[in-house]
This record gives C-alpha cells, sequence and structure tokens, in this order.
C-alpha cells in the first residue's frame, strides 16, 4: 500500500459554529496537525480548506473528493443536533515536490 491512503483529513463542525481540520495517519493521534477557523455557521469552502491544507503542510490527492456524512448527538432521537463531518485522501507536500 502507498503511503499516501495512510494521510486523510477530516472536516469536523464542533460547538459554537467552530470547524476544524485534522490530518490523520497511523499510531500519532498526539501529534496529528489541525487547522481552526474562527467561529462561523458556514462551511469552510474547498478554497479555504486547501489553503488550511497547506498550511498544515498537506496536499488533496489527485482524483480525491470531499466525503461527506453526518453524526448525531442521540442517533435515536431524530430531533438531537446533527453533526457534519467530511474527509479526503492527501500526502505530504513533500511528496508532491519530491
Amino acid at each position: 500500500m502507498s503511503q499516501d491512503k495512510w494521510y486523510r483529513a477530516i472536516l469536523s463542525e464542533r460547538l459554537a459554529g467552530e470547524w476544524r481540520l485534522v490530518v490523520t495517519s497511523p499510531g500519532r493521534c498526539s501529534q496529528w496537525p489541525e487547522y481552526r477557523w474562527q467561529p462561523t455557521h458556514e462551511v469552510p469552502t474547498i478554497d479555504a480548506r486547501k489553503q488550511a491544507l497547506a498550511a498544515l503542510g498537506y496536499d488533496v490527492l489527485p482524483g480525491a473528493q470531499w466525503e461527506w456524512d453526518e453524526d448525531s448527538d442521540d442517533p435515536d432521537d431524530p430531533t438531537s443536533r446533527v453533526w457534519l463531518l467530511a474527509g479526503i485522501a492527501v500526502r505530504p507536500v513533500s511528496e508532491v515536490i519530491s
């Protein structure tokens, strides 16, 4: 398996409209790079996400698309608040340059 497949960017909405982007990799959750936007109820644009990834030293894999999902505070309660999550495959910028 290519090392590219090990990295995934996760975009999530937290309380009070705070959006954050985390780049995950195996075995290093305490060192996952993170980017946070100022609280807003607007979803960060694709361009804003690309800029955040670049600031963290990552780039989207060619052909990768954002995949959206949702979660809720209480899956058994249809009136429970919904949390949006998105993910995309990424790679370190150093692999793009080399």
